[in-house]
């Protein structure tokens, strides 16, 4: 596998080299187009105005440049491809350099309701979500979110570690992938899959073809009126064959026969124009992903879901594509609006699409997961590309209490070269918990939030920053970021006890549980503290949980003692270097011996 950052950065040359050369290419043509419209212009007053040439000399330049608005709208299509490649890969630059925080979409409309993403900073502004986003899709977006919110099964995180590791050294078939879109929006699949699931209007084919019938007498009528016309006008026959009032009457038959399926068709359209926005693009993305071959159990399911069965996945959603530009030509231009009513255009694509539902809408929304997975899988792959050193955790199966055995562990948002790593060891042999003290600042909460974070990652199928892991599929419970709430009348110390309780809820159902517990009912007396904090360690032990407790209250240290082996004693130090606090973030066994509460306050000028 080739090293990330030399390889975006010969991409970044390249592509950058490539916008080079579009701007040219477009400045050439845009030349061409003025100067063979100002030849048309020239052709048409000679053979106008001036009688100087053939009227058949118009013609040429007229093909010309309609050959160069086709040459420009491609060389303008590769040119903002190029521009959004160039983009995916500065981003990955970003990313590698530890600046991608506050870029890219963030997930925030993930974050409801969910009992810890909010804690471990999931979603929403510098959030793991933001860190692996390169979908282009709302069916990728939905999907990674999924992973991130809820924890996979044993056999789909080994699935999806196949799939990914098979995708990681794939950087040209992941570039297509994010830039194939044509807009810099992600793709609206929500508004398509709803409509997709809409039951069918109930058009038939016998519909269709009388329908059919009725539009082409509308033509035939309309055609022969207009020979009788034009042979009236050319004193070559007599009237009365075709006459406009019978043309009129047959059209206000048509009207009356077409008003019978009137309500059925406001219902096959009802919503497809708001999902039609994204047909094209989900086209091509259908197209680039049939092409594609793969090995792994997990990605040849989702690509024999797109190709399965004589047609397709691509060239049916090309053929719904279809139906809805003829639509929207014969209904919204005015020029073609008048041929459309002539010709019954919005019956018979009514007809055409409901048909298409009728027959392929289950299967749309089988094509838009296997998308969405391929695009989360893809994010996913990236990242493991851009941390080649980040394994692959063992998923523990073992019966028994639940695991987390990581060597070397960090937090994934820290650059490599930043980030402290310690050895994190719960359950088995080890303790089942953790009472992590330290000075403020030291790393306690973020120790915490590194375990959460790499356990979301392991349990979703991805790469974790470590060493090496084990972990078993457990429950997250976490308290690292409870606030007060006005509108529900709870202080934070409330907020807190109610999490609390329904973390225990979760252990003493029987759940493996992972519980990340930061200072600890700190919003009461020590007294209280302590009797608290030690009843719901005990309990969440007891019911065969593992975690972590953190606390600056030493006293709840004292609570290693009574657990049996159970539970053990860790923290975090700093040292004081000419008035400088240093820390090293560096995890120790035993009790930390001091606090920098009253340095810190010195430090920044208070009087203390």
């Amino acid at each position: 596998m080739s090293n990330p950052r030399s390889e975006y950065g010969r991409r970044l040359a390249d592509r950058g080299e490539a916008i080079a050369r579009g701007a040219r290419r477009h400045l050439l043509v845009s030349n061409l187009r003025l100067l063979v419209a100002g030849a048309i212009a020239v052709t048409a007053w000679l053979v106008l105005l001036r009688d100087a040439m053939p009227a058949k000399w118009i013609g040429a330049p007229i093909l010309g440049f309609l050959a160069l608005v086709v040459i420009h709208a491609r060389v303008l299509s590769r040119n903002e491809r190029a521009v959004r490649a160039h983009r995916l890969y500065e981003r990955g630059m970003e990313r590698l350099d530890g600046r991608w925080m506050q870029t890219g979409p963030d997930g925030a409309r993930f974050l409801a309701g969910h009992p810890y993403a909010r804690d471990l900073d999931l979603f929403g502004p510098g959030s793991l979500f933001q860190l692996l986003h390169t979908v282009r899709t709302e069916a990728g977006e939905d999907t990674l979110a999924g992973w991130l919110r809820e924890a996979a099964s044993l056999d789909d995180i080994r699935a999806r570690q196949a799939a990914i590791a098979e995708l990681a050294p794939r950087v040209d078939f992941r570039e297509e992938l994010a830039v194939l879109a044509a807009e810099a929006h992600v793709g609206r699949t929500t508004a398509l899959a709803a409509w997709a699931a809409e039951p069918p209007a109930g058009l038939t084919a016998t519909t269709a073809a009388l329908l059919a019938a009725c539009a082409a007498v509308s033509a035939l009528l309309a055609v022969l009126g207009g020979f009788e016309i034009s042979a009236v006008t050319a004193g070559d026959a007599a009237p009365g064959r075709v006459t406009l009032s019978m043309l009129v009457s047959w059209l206000v038959a048509q009207s009356v026969i077409a008003s019978v399926w009137r309500r059925q068709v406001a219902r096959a359209l009802h919503g497809i124009d708001a999902a039609a926005h994204d047909l094209a693009l989900l086209t091509e993305l259908l197209q680039r992903l049939e092409r594609e071959p793969f090995t792994s159990p997990l990605l040849a399911r989702m690509h024999a879901v797109l190709v399965e069965g004589p047609v397709t996945a691509s060239r049916l959603v090309a053929r719904l594509l279809t139906c809805v530009s003829v639509l929207d030509n014969f209904s919204l231009n005015l020029l073609s609006s008048p041929f459309g009513r002539l010709l019954l255009v919005r019956s018979q694509a009514a007809v055409a699409i409901d048909r298409w539902r009728a027959a392929h809408g289950p299967a749309l929304a089988e094509w838009l997961r296997a998308v969405g997975e391929i695009e989360a899988l893809a994010c996913l792959a990236t990242y493991s590309y851009e941390h080649p050193a980040d394994p692959f955790p063992t998923i523990s199966h073992e019966p028994g209490d639940p695991v987390f055995d990581a060597r070397a562990l960090a937090h994934p948002f820290i650059v490599e070269t930043h980030a402290v790593p310690n050895d994190v060891r719960l359950g088995g042999a080890a303790p089942h918990v953790l009472i992590v003290s330290g000075s403020n600042m030291s790393g306690k909460s973020t120790l915490l939030r590194a375990v959460g974070v790499n356990a979301v990652l392991a349990l979703a199928g991805g790469p974790v920053r470590a060493a090496t892991m084990t972990i078993s599929p457990v429950a997250i419970g976490a308290t690292l970021r409870i606030e007060d709430s006005l509108q529900e009348g709870h202080s934070r110390f409330y907020s807190e006890i109610l999490r609390i309780r329904a973390i225990v809820g979760v252990a003493r159902e029987g759940r493996p549980l992972l519980f990340l517990l930061d200072e600890i009912l700190h919003g009461t007396n020590s007294h209280d503290r302590r009797i608290g904090a030690e009843a719901i360690v005990r309990a969440l032990v007891d019911a065969g949980a593992v975690g972590l407790v953190t606390t600056h209250d030493l006293a709840l240290t004292e609570l290693v003692a009574s657990f049996n082996g159970r539970a053990a004693n860790v923290h975090f130090e700093d040292r004081l270097v000419e008035g400088r606090i240093v820390f090293d973030y560096r995890m120790r066994p035993g009790v930390v011996e001091h606090s920098n509460a009253l340095s810190l306050m010195r430090a920044i000028g208070l009087d203390v």
